[in-house]
């Protein structure tokens, strides 16, 4: 989904805009419930897992940043005009996203999951949770 969403930048946008491929990650404490008071011994014994899965997804991440940055350099974008930003969760995915882009951003690009309607209905998407809370700045939403 992010990727369709740097495909789209990458041949709707002039190669000489500033592109920041942001990214937040879940923290393996908030997914774990670790700190929690009522923490279950299985998470306890689970921590350096939790840990480890956490380290492998930046991983993945990271490969993933340096995938879009290949399909922005592709398509003219100066290495010099495309940053990365990968930062833990602090207050919802969609709230971080918004507070980045009160640093100066022009317009935030994000690329729909595309869950069922009754699923975004309950839980509300992401894109549909910044497009909705957005102010004074621009939202695409890359289908």
């Amino acid at each position: 989904n992010a990727m369709r969403a740097v495909e789209f930048v990458a041949r709707s946008f002039p190669t000489e805009n500033e592109v920041t491929l942001y990214h937040v990650l879940q923290d393996s404490a908030v997914l774990g419930g670790m700190h929690s008071p009522d923490l279950t011994e299985y998470f306890v014994a689970a921590k350096e897992s939790f840990r480890q899965l956490e380290e492998q997804w930046k991983k993945l991440v990271e490969e993933a940043m340096e995938r879009a940055k290949t399909v922005l350099a592709v398509a003219g974008f100066p290495d010099a005009n495309i940053r990365t930003r990968i930062e833990i969760r602090r207050r919802g995915i969609a709230r971080d996203i918004l507070a980045e882009s009160e640093k100066g951003y022009q317009m935030i690009v994000i690329g729909r999951r595309g869950l069922s309607a009754i699923a975004e209905f309950f839980t509300g998407s992401v894109s549909q949770k910044v497009m909705n809370a957005a102010r004074n700045i621009a939202v695409v939403i890359v289908n």
